[in-house]
């Protein structure tokens, strides 16, 4: 390259320098126009005086929730939705079903990404299952210790919403157990409601034997892979398969889980049970009149009442109680779920005052429950209202949600803790492992070496 040509060059390339600099100056005063514009517009929209709105303030004028069971849970949301929305017209709430088990999915799964995106503003969780979401994720949910009066609730559904001393839960519906059983077929082997006030499981079993020598009809439908009556059973005894902690499994030394265990096994022996392996099975086996009794939680009732033609026929007594075991009592709980706001999306103070407005305080709206679907709740205050005290014409005149809710009164409290569904899974096989002849004491203890190993 010659020298003239190089000066050349230089030159061109000083031009370009230049020419980019005012380029990027000029590009610099766009943005701050641009970015003056966007200041003053925001201002004006909000009333030409403050600050722009935080991203919870966008958010909060609309709630999202999680649940499950379109005739049950989503049920009470719409109608607790309407009771919202006489005082708070401008707030949409957004109820999305999923099944259960993909909200546990999908929540261990957002929580684990530590984000909070694409999670709802309440969530319902089951009660076996809070205690391991509030030990794993503590931060993820809102303390709702002050939106709601917790000593309203019935005691027992305080310790599996509770965590460090914070309440973060708003109890919800009632598991409360009651023993479900057919007058008819009953009184056929010359028993009457007053012979079901204060019986054992053993008496229970012996009636089973006198009904099916009468009638030819099952006293129980059971499946052999849920363990539900063992759980009414021991929590009726204020005991669980850990101990008072919540995480140290309590297996092999627990005396009313050993009484569950040879009680479930007398049954069988019995031959007054009718197996079944899913929900489907277990309702028609009452509803076609296989079997006289249910004991389970108060939620079957509307599949009770959807065989129109039993209406009448049925009753519900006291849950019978373990013989063996002195603080036991004839009152349970099965299932049973409560509300939880998400602490870190956008609109929580919103959502947790329509939980505190309305499942936490709302007396109308446990009337309204109760008549609607049939939903019992486990605040206090609301079961003195004319809905609990109706005589129901399907259970023969019986006042059965009076019954229901002075049962959920006496339902001992225990810590479901974090291991419930993991410790069942091994119960569930050491329960066969025992009908098959193994002895009780080996399949506790080999059931507490296998929760240890796994869980610790």
């Amino acid at each position: 390259m010659n020298t003239s040509k190089a000066t050349a060059f230089r030159k061109r390339k000083q031009i370009t320098h230049k020419e980019v600099e005012g380029e990027l100056n000029d590009l610099k005063k766009m943005w701050v126009l641009m970015l003056v514009t966007v200041l003053l517009l925001s201002a004006c929209s909000s009333g030409g005086g403050g600050n722009t709105a935080s991203e919870g303030d966008k958010a909060s004028n609309e709630i999202t929730i999680w649940a499950w069971d379109p005739s049950f849970n989503i049920a009470a949301l719409n109608t607790a939705k309407e009771a919202y929305a006489k005082d708070h017209p401008d707030v949409k709430i957004n109820v999305v079903e999923y099944a259960q088990n993909d909200i546990i999915q999908k929540l261990n799964t957002g929580l684990n990404s530590g984000t909070s995106n694409g999670l709802p503003n309440i969530v319902l969780i089951e009660d076996y299952r809070a205690q391991s979401f509030l030990n794993a994720y503590p931060d993820a949910f809102k303390d709702l210790s002050s939106n709601f009066t917790a000593s309203d609730f019935a005691d027992y559904k305080l310790g599996p919403t509770a965590y460090d001393g914070k309440q973060y839960g708003v109890p919800f519906d009632s598991g409360v157990t009651g023993l479900y059983y057919r007058t008819d077929l009953l009184e056929q082997a010359g028993y009457k409601a007053e012979d079901l006030q204060d019986i054992t499981w053993d008496d229970y079993i012996q009636i089973g034997k006198d009904v099916k020598a009468k009638t030819g009809k099952d006293l129980i439908t059971l499946d052999p892979n849920d363990l539900g009556l063992i759980r009414m059973m021991i929590q009726s005894a204020g005991k669980w398969y850990s101990a008072e902690d919540g995480k140290t499994p309590d297996l092999a030394g627990n005396a009313a889980l050993k009484e569950a265990f040879v009680t479930y096994k007398a049954m069988m022996d019995a031959n007054v049970v009718k197996l079944n392996s899913d929900w489907s099975q277990f309702v028609a086996a009452f509803n076609n009149g296989d079997v006289s009794t249910i004991p389970t939680g108060n939620w079957i009732t509307p599949s009770v009442r959807q065989e129109a033609s039993q209406s009448g026929q049925w009753a519900v007594a006291p849950l019978p109680k373990m013989a063996g075991q002195p603080n036991s009592v004839h009152a349970s709980n099965l299932g049973g779920s409560s509300w939880y706001v998400m602490n870190n999306v956008p609109g929580a103070d919103q959502a947790a005052d329509f939980l505190g407005s309305t499942f936490g305080s709302d007396k109308q709206l446990y009337q309204d429950l109760l008549n609607g679907i049939g939903a019992i709740g486990t605040y206090k205050p609301a079961t003195e209202g004319e809905a609990f005290n109706k005589e129901d014409e399907f259970f023969g005149g019986q006042k059965v949600f009076a019954d229901f809710a002075k049962w959920t009164e006496e339902i001992p409290s225990v810590n479901y803790g974090i291991n419930t569904y993991a410790i069942e899974d091994i119960l569930v096989v050491e329960m066969q492992n025992f009908l098959n002849g193994k002895a009780i004491d080996d399949v506790l203890a080999d059931a507490q070496k296998q929760a240890e190993a796994q869980l610790n």
